[in-house]
C-alpha cells in the first residue's frame, strides 16, 4: 500500500521523475499524491486529492526530492493528510508507507514541547521527532535511526531537509528498493517505479537505513554497523509495466496469460521438481494466501488430493496465527503471493520460522520480503501485474501447483502437454469472437446488483475467484458458492433475473451442479453456464472446450465478465475504490 518514489542525482528534472514513477505506483494507493523537492535551502510542495490521471506539476527544477501516493489509513483523503508531511519549521519533508502503532504517545510528547500538527496521520510524528533531535545537534541521518528506532509497527520512511542534500530512508516489513543509476539514486516502493531508469536494484531488508547522495551508505537500525549493499539485475521491461496499446492493465494483463502458463509449462522442470522433494519430504503441508491467492491456495489441496494423494490444508493467511500450534519442524508452508509483501503472510510465516518449518515462497517479485523469508523460492515469471484485481499471478499459481501435483506422481511430462493444451485454450477464450460474447453477457446483466457462482469440487474455488473478480472491479455483489451450499440459506436470495454463474465442467461434478442450476432457474434466476456443453437449463452459455484442468480456462471468462461490467459501469477496472495492490497493513 501507498507508492513511494524518491530521487538524487545529476538530473534537474527530479520532479518531473518522480511524477512519473508515482504513475507507475499509483496502483498501490490512489487517494491522494504529493512531491517535495529541495530547491536552494527551501523545499517546496505539492500535493493533491485524488488519482494523478493528467494532472500538471507545478515544481521548480530540481536534482532532489521525495514523492507519495497515498492509501489512507489514519485521517481521511484530504490534502492535508496527503503525504509528504512537514517539521513545524518547514524544513523537514517526510513521507511512509505502514502504520505507526504506537504514533499516540509520541504525539502527546510532541504537542506538551509544543509542536503543531496539522494532519490527522500518524506519519505526521517524524518530521517534528526528526526536528526535535536536529536542534538538540544531531545530524539528519542520525536523527533518523534515533526515530526509525522509538517506532512500534512495519514502516518505510523517507526523509529529506533543506540543507543537505541527500536521502535518509528506512524500512521495517514495508518493502523499499533502491535503484543504482549512474551519478543518481532512485528509491521505491516497487522496481516497477524504477526500471525505466536501471535494472540494477537493492532490496532493503527490516532495520536497515540507507543515506543517499553522491553515494550510497547502507546502515543496520540495530546495531549501527554499515553494510555492503547487494546489487541485483531485475529481469523485467519497462514495456512489461505500461499499458502499451491497451485501455486499461487489466485487460491487458487478462490476454498475457496463454505466454505466461506456456512459459512455466516448457521452463520449470527442475524447479517443480525441486519442490516435489521438499514436499516428498515434509510430514504435513499448508497452502496460505490472501483474497485472490487463498482460492489459488484451495485449488492445491483439490489437486494434492485428487492427483497427487497427498493431504495438504489450507488457511486465509490472515487467520494462520491461529492455527499454527500444530506446526513442527517437520512441517512445510508454502505461501502464494503476487507482492510478496502481504502483511497477512508475512506476519504468519516469522512465526512459522520461528517453530522451525520450512517456507516454500512462490510469488512474483524477486528481493520482496516473503521471497527472502523462504527456505526455498520460486517466481511466477508473470511480469508485473499492475491492475490491482489479479488475473495473470493467478493463473500462473494454478499453473505451478498442477505441475507440482503431478510431479509428485512421476507425471510431469503428461501434466505439461495437458497444461499447454489449457493455454491453447485460454488463446481462444481471448480471441475477438469470444470477447464479444462476454461482452454481450456484461451488457445483459449489467443493471443487476447481485450475482451468484456456484461450482462443485475444484470448480468451486474458481467460484469463490469469480465472484471476487466481479465485485472488487464492477461493484456488483457477487457470491461464490459450492454448489450444494446454495440450498442452506443463500438460495433465498435468488429471484426473478439474478444471474446465477453455473461452473459446470464434464467431470464427476456435471449432474449435482445442473442440479444446483435447475434448482435457481426454479425460482427465477437467470443462469449463465460456463461449460462445454450447452443446457436447456442455460438462459446464457460461454463455451469453455473441455481440458484436463478446468479451473484454469473457467476463471479466464469470470475475469473478462468482472472487466467488461466495471467499463459499462464507468469504473476503472484498475484501480478500483478502497483498494490497493500490495496489502502491507493489518
Amino acid at each position: 500500500m501507498c507508492g513511494i518514489f524518491g530521487y538524487v542525482g545529476n538530473k534537474t528534472n527530479a520532479a518531473a521523475m518522480i511524477f512519473e514513477g508515482l504513475k507507475t505506483l499509483e496502483y498501490r494507493g490512489y487517494d491522494s499524491w504529493g512531491i517535495a523537492v529541495r530547491v536552494g535551502n527551501t523545499l517546496k510542495i505539492e500535493k493533491h486529492v485524488g488519482k494523478i490521471g493528467d494532472k500538471k506539476l507545478h515544481l521548480p527544477a530540481s536534482s532532489l526530492g521525495i514523492g507519495h501516493t497515498r492509501w489512507a489509513t489514519h485521517g481521511g483523503v484530504t490534502v492535508a493528510n496527503a503525504h509528504p508531511h512537514l517539521d513545524c519549521t518547514g524544513k523537514i519533508a517526510v513521507l511512509h508507507n505502514g502504520i505507526i502503532e504506537n504514533y499516540e504517545i509520541l504525539k502527546e510528547e510532541l504537542v506538551r514541547k509544543g509542536h503543531v500538527f496539522k494532519s490527522e496521520t500518524d506519519t505526521e510524528i517524524v518530521p517534528h521527532m526528526l526536528e526535535e533531535y536536529m536542534e538538540d545537534g544531531m545530524s539528519f541521518s542520525k536523527s533518523m535511526e534515533k526515530t526509525f528506532n522509538l517506532l512500534k509497527g512495519l514502516s518505510a520512511i523517507l526523509a529529506i531537509n533543506n540543507k543537505d542534500q541527500e536521502i535518509v530512508a528506512a524500512k521495517n516489513g514495508s518493502p523499499l528498493i533502491i535503484g543504482v543509476g549512474t551519478n543518481e539514486y532512485f528509491i521505491a516502493s516497487d522496481s516497477a517505479g524504477i526500471l525505466s531508469y536501471t535494472k540494477k536494484v537493492i532490496f532493503m531488508r527490516d532495520y536497515e537505513m540507507v543515506i543517499l547522495n553522491t553515494k550510497l551508505l547502507l546502515k543496520n537500525l540495530h546495531s549501527g554497523k554499515t553494510i555492503k549493499p547487494i546489487v541485483e539485475t531485475v529481469s523485467w521491461n519497462p514495456e512489461s509495466a505500461s499499458k502499451g496499446i491497451y485501455r486499461h492493465f487489466m485487460i491487458k494483463e487478462i490476454l498475457e496469460q496463454p505466454k505466461i502458463v506456456r512459459n512455466i509449462a516448457k521452463t520449470y522442470e527442475g524447479q517443480i521438481k525441486a519442490l516435489g522433494q521438499i514436499v516428498e519430504k515434509a510430514r504435513r503441508t499448508f497452502f496460505i494466501g490472501a483474497g485472490t491467492a487463498s482460492f489459488a491456495c484451495m485449488v492445491g489441496v483439490y489437486l494434492f488430493s485428487r492427483i497427487a494423494k497427498k493431504h495438504a490444508n489450507t488457511a486465509v493467511a490472515s487467520e494462520f496465527n491461529y492455527l499454527e500450534d500444530f506446526l513442527t519442524k517437520d512441517s512445510l508452508v508454502i505461501p502464494l503471493t503476487q507482492s510478496g509483501e502481504t502483511i497477512d503472510i508475512v506476519e504468519p510465516l516469522a512465526r512459522v520460522k520461528e517453530k522451525g518449518a520450512t517456507i516454500a515462497a512462490i510469488t512474483n517479485v524477486l528481493g520482496s520480503t516473503i521471497y527472502r523469508m523462504a527456505d526455498f523460492k520460486m517466481l511466477l515469471g508473470a511480469g508485473p501485474e499492475k491492475a490491482v484485481a489479479s488475473t495473470k499471478a493467478y493463473t500462473a499459481k494454478l499453473a505451478i501447483l498442477w505441475l507440482l501435483s503431478h510431479a509428485l506422481i512421476g507425471e510431469f511430462d503428461k501434466a505439461k502437454e495437458e497444461l499447454l493444451v489449457c493455454a491453447e485454450e485460454i488463446e481462444r477464450l481471448i480471441k475477438k469472437t469470444n470477447l464479444e460474447k462476454v461482452k454481450k453477457l456484461a451488457k445483459k446483466i449489467v443493471t443487476q446488483e447481485h450475482m451468484y457462482i456456484i461450482g462443485r469440487g475444484i470448480s468451486s474455488a474458481t467460484a469463490f475467484e469469480g465472484a471476487l473478480k466481479v465485485k472488487e472491479v464492477s461493484y456488483i455483489h457477487a457470491e461464490g458458492l459450492a454448489g450444494g451450499e446454495l440450498k442452506h440459506g443463500t438460495i433465498a436470495l435468488i429471484n426473478k433475473g439474478v444471474p446465477c454463474v453455473v461452473l459446470a465442467p464434464q467431470d464427476e461434478t456435471y449432474d449435482a451442479i445442473m442440479s444446483n442450476a435447475m434448482e435457481v432457474k426454479a425460482r427465477g434466476g437467470y443462469i449463465i453456464g460456463i461449460s462445454s456443453k450447452n443446457s436447456p437449463i442455460f438462459d446464457a452459455w460461454i463455451d469453455v472446450h473441455e481440458t484436463a484442468f478446468p479451473a484454469i480456462t473457467q476463471v479466464i471468462v469470470m475475469q473478462l465478465l468482472g472487466y467488461y461490467l466495471a467499463v459499462l459501469r464507468k469504473l476503472d477496472p484498475d484501480k478500483p475504490r478502497n483498494l490497493a495492490k500490495s496489502v502491507v497493513v493489518k
